[in-house]
This record gives structure tokens, C-alpha cells and sequence, in this order.
């Protein structure tokens, strides 16, 4: 007898035991405890050495206990919205969102399939493609203007996304200056200060220095998004051989420690201001001094900080869709479809990066259709199978029986669109049925596919007093 139970089995990953887990905890403790990192900002020294940490110049070494209030303090879930305030993402263990990578200082053209230094229309067009794409849920800048003032490109970068798409919106700045005058550009949009604040659709991105190492700059800036609680991700790219140890686990322990110090002065600041764990551990190529967004060890690095989040209950943001490949070609390809799946499978909620190539110095807007259609089919996958009377089919297949068909069965009309996996851009066609669409790569098909959504996508339109007061606040020097 078969229970009319509703069930849903999610696939995923698990790549580190629990034990695991709280091995790299305890030894992230010992690190900070003992070895301390580097603090350049006199107020976070402050803060640090007020609540108990041993503090010797820019020296600071931060007790167990600190960490565990920052913990205990930090929200284990955060609610994201769009431009126009409606809910788009709720980070919290078991959701996965995909977006775009920032900030590559070349793109692949259009028009000569050449690399080419990335100009601000680039930034538009690539806000306005993300925002027609069904399966990317967030966007960050995807390239760097060579164009405008260089102090400003942080701004001109936020003005072009928020003037160009709805979807939510995480950005850098260059400086706590920066960050200020986006965040009142982002408030203008949301209708105040407070309105931002209650349904923020903005998240800062910062790092600290690997390794060990929070600078002025950085903290700045971290401090500024815990006071104005504004979302922020403060996350580290150890690299394996470099900036961390060679070893896959030694490397986490310092990200680890860079993220949990972070934490710990961002919840000293504002207690249950919302803060997002992550980043990675790429390797540095030994052969070609490359820090690799392709290899494997990448990979394992990213899947691994996911599950700390995890252990830790915190929103988590991680990397994928982005490849070594200086073209859109096969290793583009399987590169990150590797990648997606993996951090699909592990849990990630922000997946970042989709349309890198070029080991991050590089967008491809074809790259970033082919990781589209990627990311939908792992969304796909991690639901799972769904067990309920209508999906189990008994009456149906007892109405059939041995040897029929289920063509013609109204159960195949009502449920084949939410059962099944449908793709825009990847062939499921036969080979005579492709031979006369045109006979069209899946480059080909994808370029000649922005080109039309360039043609034809609208974003809604803020108002224009709003748009005018974004844009005086992007050009004034």
C-alpha cells in the first residue's frame, strides 16, 4: 500500500562529515586565538578590544567566545527584494540563486567575437540581458568601464544595473565615500531610507586581504553596511599556494578565520546586522601562476565553505559558470557546467559568476546564456522527485495498462509543463529538423539571440525625477 503522502527528496552534495566540519571550526578558533589577523581601522580595533580580544597594534587575536556571540547574533536568514520591493530572494539553507560575476575589465564583442576592453554600454547591456534571463536571479556588474572616471566607476556601475534591470542588485564600491553615495542612490530608488533598509534589494561586496589581513579600505566599508544594515558579503579567495597553504584544508582554515574575524567585528558594530559567509579557495597554478576558476580544487574549496555556512546557519555566497577558457568554447563549457552542479548540489544560496571566462578577467554574454540554461537544469535537478497521488499515476497507468501509451491521456495535457524540463537554447532537435533551422552552433544561436533581446527587452522605467537624481549622483565629481 502506497501512502498519499506528499514528499519531496532533494538532491545534493555532502562533502565534508560533520566531525569534519567542527575539526576546521576548532582549528579556526585555534588560529584566531592564537595567531591572531591583522586589523588596519582604528574603530574595529576598538571595537575588538573593547568586547575582550588581545589587542598589540594592528594585531588583534579574538577570543572563542567573541565568535560564538557573533554567531549567535548574525541572522541565519535574509529576505531580498527586487527594484520595486516585492520579495526575489529568501537566503537561508536549502534555496539557490544564481547571478552574474563583476567587474572583468574585458568582454568578448558582439559583433567580432574579439576580446576587447569593456566599456559602461557593456555594463547596460549586460544588466539588460541578465534581466530578460529566466534562470539568473541576481546581478552584479559584469564589466568594468574603461570610459568614465576610474574614482567612479562604482557608481556609474550601480547606475547602469539599477536603471537597467528589476532583479536584485550586488554591487562593490571603491571606498566608504563610494559605498555611501550608492547606498543614497539606492534609497532614492526604494523610496527612502527606511524603506531600503526594510526590503533591501542591494547587497555590498567586500573581501578582506588574504592572508589574514583586514584593510582599512575594506573595513570601512563593512562597518558602513553593519551600521546602515545593509547586507553585506565580506568574503575572501584564498589561493591554495599562495595566499593560504597548498592544501585544500589549510587553505579553508584561513578563509575561514578571514570570515569569521569579519563576522565578528560587523556583529560588534550592529548586532543582527545581516552579514552572507563565503567565497572560495582557488589554487594558483604552479605551471602558469594562474588563479584558476576552473580546477577542481576550486571546486571542492567552494562546495566545502558552503557546508561551513551551513554548520554555522549563515546565508551563504559561492562562485560558478566561470571558466579558464580565454574563449567560449568546450572547455568554457564543461567547465562550468561542472561547476554549476557543484554548487548547485552543495547548497549554495548566491552563486556567482556566470558568464567568466578567461579565469574572471573576461565576459561573455554568449557564456552567460549557456550557464541560463545551466542553472535551470540544476534548479531542475535539486527538487527532486515529487511523490503524491497525482505524480505516482496509479489510476492512470491501471487505465492504460500493459502495452498502451499516455499520449492521449488528459493526465499527460495537465501535468507534462510542470513535470518536465524545457530548454530555449539547447538542441533537442533532430538532425534534419537543425540542418534546416540553419544549422546553428549554440554560440551562434545564443549571439544572434542577445542581439534580438537588446532589440526588444524593456525594463520598466523609474521615475524620472528618480532616474535624473541617480544619474547626477553617478557623475558628480
Amino acid at each position: 500500500m502506497v501512502r498519499n503522502d506528499y514528499y519531496l527528496k532533494r538532491m545534493g552534495l555532502v562533502n565534508l562529515t560533520t566531525g569534519q566540519m567542527e575539526q576546521l571550526h576548532l582549528a579556526t578558533l585555534d588560529i584566531l586565538e592564537n595567531v591572531g589577523v591583522k586589523v588596519f581601522e582604528p574603530e574595529a580595533l576598538e571595537l575588538l578590544e573593547s568586547a575582550g580580544a588581545l589587542v598589540r597594534g594592528e594585531l588583534a587575536k579574538i577570543p572563542t567566545c567573541l565568535v560564538q556571540q557573533a554567531l549567535e547574533t548574525a541572522p541565519g536568514k535574509i529576505a531580498i527584494s527586487d527594484r520595486s520591493g516585492s520579495l526575489a530572494m529568501t537566503l537561508e539553507k536549502g534555496r539557490i540563486y544564481y547571478g552574474t560575476g563583476s567587474d572583468t575589465p574585458y568582454v568578448i564583442d558582439l559583433e567580432t567575437g574579439k576580446r576587447r576592453r569593456a566599456v559602461k554600454q557593456d555594463t547596460i547591456n549586460s544588466a539588460r540581458v541578465t534581466d530578460a534571463l529566466e534562470h539568473i536571479d541576481f546581478v552584479m556588474s559584469m564589466a568594468q568601464a574603461s570610459d568614465v572616471a576610474e574614482t567612479r566607476t562604482d557608481r556609474h556601475h550601480f547606475e547602469a544595473m539599477v536603471l537597467n534591470t528589476t532583479k536584485p542588485i550586488v554591487f562593490d564600491a571603491h571606498d566608504r565615500k563610494g559605498l555611501q553615495c550608492i547606498l543614497e542612490m539606492a534609497a532614492i530608488t526604494a523610496g527612502g531610507k527606511n524603506e531600503l533598509v526594510e526590503k533591501p534589494f542591494v547587497i555590498h561586496y567586500s573581501e578582506p586581504t588574504s592572508p589574514l589581513m583586514h584593510s582599512k579600505n575594506a573595513l570601512e566599508k563593512l562597518i558602513t553596511a553593519a551600521e546602515e544594515r545593509i547586507p553585506v558579503i565580506y568574503v575572501p579567495a584564498v589561493m591554495c599556494g599562495a595566499t593560504g597553504p597548498v592544501t585544500t584544508a589549510g587553505s579553508l582554515v584561513v578563509a575561514n578565520a578571514e570570515i569569521l574575524s569579519g563576522l565578528v567585528i560587523h556583529q560588534l558594530k550592529a548586532g543582527g546586522a545581516p552579514y552572507i559567509y563565503g567565497g572560495g579557495t582557488p589554487p594558483l597554478n604552479m605551471i602558469t601562476t594562474v588563479c584558476s576558476y576552473g580546477d577542481p580544487q576550486r571546486d571542492l574549496g567552494c562546495a566545502s565553505l558552503v557546508q561551513m555556512a551551513h554548520y554555522y546557519n549563515l546565508p551563504s555566497f559561492t562562485t560558478a559558470g566561470c571558466s579558464d577558457a580565454q574563449v567560449f568554447d568546450q572547455q568554457a563549457g564543461m567547465e562550468a557546467g561542472f561547476n554549476l552542479l557543484i554548487s548547485g548540489l552543495s547548497g549554495g544560496n548566491m552563486i556567482h559568476d556566470l558568464g567568466y571566462i578567461g579565469a574572471g578577467m573576461t565576459t561573455s554574454l554568449e557564456h552567460l546564456i549557456l550557464c541560463n540554461e545551466g542553472a535551470g537544469a540544476v534548479k531542475y535537478l535539486v527538487r527532486g522527485v515529487e511523490l503524491n497521488p497525482t505524480t505516482l499515476a496509479l489510476d492512470v497507468i491501471e487505465k492504460v495498462g500493459p502495452g498502451g501509451h499516455y499520449l492521449n491521456e488528459q493526465h499527460t495535457m495537465d501535468n507534462f509543463r510542470s513535470q518536465m524540463h524545457f530548454t530555449q537554447h539547447f538542441n533537442r532537435n533532430s538532425f534534419a529538423n537543425w540542418r534546416a533551422a540553419g544549422s546553428k552552433s549554440f554560440g551562434d544561436s545564443a549571439n544572434d539571440y542577445i542581439k534580438e533581446l537588446l532589440q526588444w527587452h524593456e525594463v520598466p522605467d523609474l521615475d524620472p525625477a528618480v532616474e535624473n537624481a541617480i544619474k547626477e549622483l553617478s557623475c558628480d565629481s
